[in-house]
């Protein structure tokens, strides 16, 4: 059984709290799909409920560091701070989809030391703590994650996002492809060996970050779109960037080129 420390409790704690108040809008919202009066803005409340819950719980944790969770909010000078996403996959959330999660890292010293991805719909936990290695809970024991072995690009399973140049590149690489709209599920995902890449544009620092640390603590490699020479890994150019690429050792250095044309 994997030892979840202190700090990763807390923060699974916190997801777990904030999911109880999703789940219930999330059932209300599958009724409001067949009404006019879904106009977005039950979805909009359910958010910044879900973001509330969150800050005040990990504040509770750790009260000198800062909960961000938009592009706008200043990047603390002491380098201590959660970055969260209330609801990743927010435009499945509103429609009644439920690939969506909550996503929260914490970053101490420019390092990615702890995350946590919560599906509340299908009750998908997954975790990680730096040199710990990346789990998925489990009711007796926690399922230790390990990415995909493909070695053959045209056979693999590529996620990415509605960015149409993305799409026409993911589909050279494979006719496999996915589009989900919640890359920090999507990532999650490829910790967990389910996919075999993520291609992904215009994310938030909070909506990757947690999916940074998981792809890592499971073997696998992430790094941002169009670098070629990816034998070390830039990840604050990754994390702020926002341009991702997140896959195994055997197809990385072939979809790297391929992006980079």
């Amino acid at each position: 059984m994997a030892y979840i420390s202190p700090t990763l409790t807390a923060i699974a704690n916190a997801a777990k709290k904030a999911s109880i108040v999703l789940t219930r809008d999330f059932n209300e919202l599958e009724h409001l799909q067949t009404s006019l009066n879904n106009d977005g803005t039950f979805a909009k409340r359910s958010y910044e409920k879900v973001e509330k819950i969150l800050k005040e719980e990990l504040l509770k944790f750790k009260p000198t560091h800062t909960v961000i969770s938009k592009k706008t909010d200043t990047i603390p000078t002491n380098g201590n701070y959660f970055l969260i996403t209330p609801i990743d996959g927010f435009i499945n959330f509103a429609h009644g989809n439920g690939n969506f999660s909550i996503s929260i890292a914490l970053i101490e010293n420019n390092n990615i030391l702890d995350a946590v991805i919560y599906n509340p719909v299908f009750d998908e936990l997954f975790f990680a703590e730096k040199g710990c290695g990346a789990f998925k809970e489990g009711f007796r024991n926690h399922e230790r994650l390990r990415v995909s072995v493909c070695k053959n690009i045209e056979r693999s399973l590529i996620s990415c996002n509605n960015d149409l140049d993305i799409i026409k590149k993911s589909l050279e690489l494979s006719p496999n492809i996915t589009i989900k709209n919640s890359v920090s599920l999507d990532m999650a995902y490829i910790a967990a060996g389910k996919t075999d890449a993520v291609i992904s544009t215009n994310n938030t620092a909070a909506s990757i970050a947690a999916g940074i640390l998981l792809v890592k603590e499971a073997g696998g490699y992430v790094f941002a779109i169009g670098e070629t020479d990816i034998r070390s890994e830039n990840i604050t150019r990754v994390l702020f960037g926002g341009q991702i690429v997140a896959t195994n050792e055997h197809l990385r250095q072939k979809i790297a080129n391929t992006l980079a044309k």
